[in-house]
């Protein structure tokens, strides 16, 4: 196993550490759900959401049929990205993967576990007397839009592809 290869699954395994780690702390230890939101600062709170659909809350409404397809999905998806990284020839798209890897395997153990992702960080900003919210989200969602992110950094800026003869 080369290196490279080595930090991408450092990067999946730590998002899934941190990310699962922080959703029991908050429903067990914390307990979230019986204390309501709870606000953090004037533009951030942590509030209990549990997002049945995938991303922003498509498709919430499909039941346990619609959560088994979600699931063999986001497990294909894993594993086609898991041949990327193995793949991959840079340092920053290899753990670009591991960060969405970990994030898809994240909330993945949530639907499985749950029934639903738990999702707990929500923006605000208040405008005017109108308050505007952003998506509530984990820190596996924002593990996979740094790695999405990082992917896109990579293939527009990142060491030029060999040119063919």
């Amino acid at each position: 196993m080369t290196a490279q290869l080595r930090a991408g699954l450092f990067a999946a395994i730590t998002v899934l550490a941190l990310d699962q780690a922080s959703k029991l702390w908050l429903l067990r230890v914390f307990d979230i759900g019986h204390r309501g939101a709870v606000k953090v600062t004037p533009f951030f709170d942590l509030v209990l959401a549990w997002n049945t659909g995938i991303s922003y809350g498509w498709f919430q409404n499909e039941g346990a049929a619609g959560q088994a397809v979600l699931l063999a999905v986001k497990a294909v998806a894993v594993i086609i990205l898991a041949v990327w990284m193995a793949r991959s020839r840079t340092l920053i798209a290899t753990i670009a993967l591991g960060l969405i890897i970990g994030g898809a395997i994240g909330n993945a153990i949530d639907r499985f576990a749950y029934g639903a992702v738990v999702d707990f960080a929500l923006f605000h900003v208040q405008i005017g007397g109108n308050t505007f919210n952003w998506y509530v989200f984990n820190l596996a969602d924002v593990a996979i839009v740094a790695g999405v992110a990082a992917l896109l950094y990579d293939s527009f800026l990142g060491i030029p592809a060999a040119k063919a003869p």
